[in-house]
């Protein structure tokens, strides 16, 4: 498993899925990432992207520890849960052997931060268990978005009133949840920073310790090819406008900078920095 060391806090990559996602014309997952315009950034090959213009993406979760804490960020899909982006099957995978292998047993997590409530960040927030979604981490505390939690509550659409209902709810039953501020401090080297336009209260994590800094983008951007071209925003994006904004301003802070750049979605190997491209940015691995 991929891990990073910034000060004294080490963070550890934990698969659930890898997820290439090849190019169609008509229904591609990022509309301006044609084969063409992919090759204009040879820094993506070969790791984030192929020639015939498929994008590498990963969908998993970051292990934390830091002084007297351990925190998950971002939970992923989980088993046993039909979900749309599944094609309506589920998924029966080793995630939490895989926590347990890095000291991350369920009753070993202290903190759980879900950047925003997509499916694939809040799904192992809860697993099945006699017939009943409990808490995954029944020690945790999960530190739920104030804003992001009323905005998906107030919308109307099916399949995530089915996630809010199976993956946070039970949070809130057990007496787990804690809702929080985008700008929330989880402890002196981990804080919450806003990233909006993804959805509403989305959040990154920044990590500061010894001198050295880090940032858990979340979904702010999902492939490093939007660190070249900040502009291309997924149909999802909740406001594009906005999240076109944030990128760019975020990468314009980050550039440069020793600030290591840990996508949630980026394939292996997954962190790096930006560095200025000329009239751009690229990410160096």
């Amino acid at each position: 498993m991929l891990s990073w060391q910034i000060g004294d806090v080490k963070v550890t990559r934990v698969v659930e899925m890898e997820m290439p996602i090849p190019y169609h014309p008509t229904h591609a997952f990022l509309t301006e990432a044609t084969p063409q315009a992919l090759s204009e950034m040879p820094w993506l090959y070969p790791h984030f992207a192929a020639p015939d213009g498929t994008l590498m993406l990963s969908i998993h979760a970051l292990a934390v520890e830091a002084p007297g804490l351990k925190l998950v960020v971002d939970t992923c899909i989980g088993n046993d849960k039909a979900r749309g982006m599944l094609r309506g099957q589920t998924l029966q995978t080793s995630f939490l052997a895989h926590m347990k292998e890095i000291g991350f047993d369920r009753d070993q997590v202290d903190a759980v931060v879900c950047t925003h409530l997509h499916v694939d960040h809040v799904g192992w927030n809860t697993m099945l268990e006699g017939g009943k979604w409990v808490p995954t981490f029944p020690r945790a505390r999960y530190l739920i978005g104030r804003e992001e939690y009323a905005h998906w509550k107030s919308v109307d659409a099916e399949e995530q009133q089915e996630i809010l209902a199976d993956s946070v709810q039970p949070i809130f039953d057990a007496g787990l949840a804690q809702e929080v501020e985008m700008t929330h401090r989880v402890s002196p080297e981990i804080r919450l920073m806003p990233t909006v336009g993804h959805t509403p209260g989305h959040v990154s994590v920044v990590i500061e310790s010894k001198g050295e800094t880090a940032v858990i983008t979340g979904d702010m951007m999902h492939h490093p090819c939007q660190i070249g071209r900040p502009d291309w925003s997924p149909a999802f994006d909740s406001d594009k406008d906005a999240s076109r904004a944030t990128r760019k301003a975020m990468i314009k802070d980050w550039a440069d900078k020793p600030i290591l750049v840990i996508g949630t979605h980026f394939a292996a190997p997954t962190a790096g920095h930006i560095r200025r491209d000329g009239t751009s940015h690229r990410f160096e691995v």
